[in-house]
């Protein structure tokens, strides 16, 4: 069954409980409306616990969505470029997506803001500092589709990220990865990497394949990653590539 088969059926989010299951809540009670206006009966799913691989995925997507609404009202206001790079990021099928706005809407009418969505999630993904980082970078994407990247917008990231347990400078390199663009002249391609510009060619090269072998998509998916989600990996994967090329190029590597 596809993310949205599991987070419509609602099984799952019972057993996440909080904030993030009250979410699924509202998109399976939805789906549950409008399975009765036609007739058709709404799917069983079996219960998870609460870190399966499945609940860590149902998570990971609700979670980004809450985090998007409530980033969209970082700036003020919520735009149609950032609703259309929410649907870039998450792949939302057309019978998903009247639920999808449930879940975007309930979180952004939410009173009690973005930290206890942003805590749970990084009770979820404990120990999983990858896919921590991929809920960044999505959200860093959508932040920047209308390409500006507003103050209010990084000082809210600035705070999911500390909530998330990562550093100012851990935050800066992965702004450096989605923000400004690998191939852009204002990019260090050192800290996409990772590492200083010191580096030897084997520490440039090691750090390279480490990166390529920790972003794979396959190896984010078999982490948590919804397979929706794969255009954030796959960007992430583009830029590192960016970053090493044209080291290689200033080096003379070969």
């Amino acid at each position: 069954m596809s993310i949205w088969g599991k987070i419509l059926g609602g099984a799952i989010g019972f057993g996440i409980g909080g904030p993030i299951g009250a979410l699924i809540g509202v998109a399976a009670g939805h789906f549950a409306v409008d399975k009765q206006r036609s007739g058709a009966n709404r799917p069983r799913l079996e219960n998870h616990s609460p870190w399966s691989h499945e609940a860590r995925q149902v998570a990971f997507t609700v979670a980004v969505i809450a985090l998007t609404a409530k980033l969209a009202k970082a700036d003020g206001q919520v735009t149609r470029d950032e609703v259309d790079a929410l649907k870039r990021v998450v792949r939302i099928p057309p019978e998903a997506s009247a639920q999808v706005g449930a879940i975007f809407n309930q979180a952004k009418n939410d009173a009690t803001g973005y930290e206890p969505y942003a805590r749970q999630i990084a009770s979820i993904m404990a120990g999983n500092r990858q896919m921590l980082e991929e809920l960044l970078a999505a959200l860093l994407m959508i932040a920047h589709a209308d390409g500006t990247y507003h103050q209010a917008e990084r000082d809210y990231i600035a705070s999911v990220a500390r909530i998330f347990g990562f550093s100012a400078a851990d935050l800066h390199r992965i702004e450096s990865t989605f923000v400004a663009g690998g191939a852009a002249p204002e990019t260090d391609p050192y800290e996409i990497l990772g590492i200083k510009a010191s580096a030897s060619d084997q520490e440039v090269k090691s750090a390279y394949r480490t990166l390529l072998r920790e972003n794979h998509p396959d190896t984010l998916i078999a982490q948590g990653l919804p397979e929706d989600f794969v255009e954030v990996a796959n960007k992430k994967m583009a830029e590192i590539n960016a970053a090493y090329d044209r080291i290689k190029t200033e080096r003379g590597i070969s």
